[in-house]
């Protein structure tokens, strides 16, 4: 079987019709493939999540990961438009939407697609990816870690985002939470009242949470990093999006 993906930046229409940068990765086989928006976590636009995207292309998917920051610092170093985002309270709502709307666009346009499209998105990113799950018609979501889709965020924190469980009805698409059970945003106590929500409303979902696993275990190359969760949740994804976008 042959096995070769290709990898780059690309440019995308995202938010309002504005052209921003964003990273792709697709497998070079015929398809058909299911599409993967990924939505990266507060630090940015960075090599780890560069990586996350090629992961997903390894494993048979189209993948997209729109630069959320790109009109905060166009062509800055990451962690100076990371910095920029923040100063400014991080991603608009309407922004994010409209961004990821634009990756599952190009998504659905590529020629080996399948006609299928997910999100998923890490720390920020979870909450958004919860949010374009409410607000788009997408085919399945994963929220790893997403703080703040309960809860008030607290006044000291540089993100202007409010909890977003009043669109829990709107969930357009099965939803898999990956959560850490030493984590604090979003705490045990959250993850039970974002579940108690979802069944509220008749929404499928399948939430984990790992022992010992606090925020960001994702994140191979922080301190946070928690290999024996990651390898789990990894395992959770593959068999959650193989279900949905397969």
């Amino acid at each position: 079987m042959y096995d070769a993906m290709l990898a780059e930046t690309i440019t995308i229409t995202g938010h309002e019709g504005h052209q921003i940068e964003a990273y792709s990765a697709r497998p070079l086989g015929p398809g058909p493939s299911g599409g993967v928006v990924v939505i990266h976590h507060m630090p940015g636009y960075d090599e780890p999540s560069k990586e996350i995207v090629r992961t997903f292309a390894t494993h048979g998917y189209n993948a997209v990961m729109p630069n959320l920051y790109h009109r905060d610092a166009p062509g800055a170093s990451p962690d100076d438009a990371a910095a920029a985002g923040r100063a400014k309270g991080g991603v608009p709502d309407d922004r994010l939407i409209g961004d990821v709307a634009g990756g599952a666009e190009y998504l659905r346009g590529l020629t080996s697609a399948n006609g299928k499209t997910g999100v998923i998105g890490y720390c920020s990113g979870g909450r958004q990816s919860v949010l374009a799950a409410c607000s788009l018609p997408l085919d399945a979501a994963v929220d790893c870690y997403g703080a703040f889709v309960v809860g008030e965020v607290p006044a000291d924190f540089p993100m202007k985002a409010r909890p977003i469980k009043h669109l829990i009805k709107s969930l357009s698409c099965p939803l898999l939470g990956l959560f850490g059970a030493d984590d604090k945003y979003p705490s045990p106590e959250q993850v039970t009242e974002l579940e108690e929500e979802l069944k509220a409303h008749g929404k499928t979902y399948e939430f984990h949470s790992y022992e010992g696993a606090g925020h960001a275990f994702f994140s191979v190359n922080r301190p946070a990093y928690r290999v024996e969760a990651a390898m789990e949740a990894w395992d959770e994804i593959w068999d959650f999006f193989g279900q949905y976008l397969s």
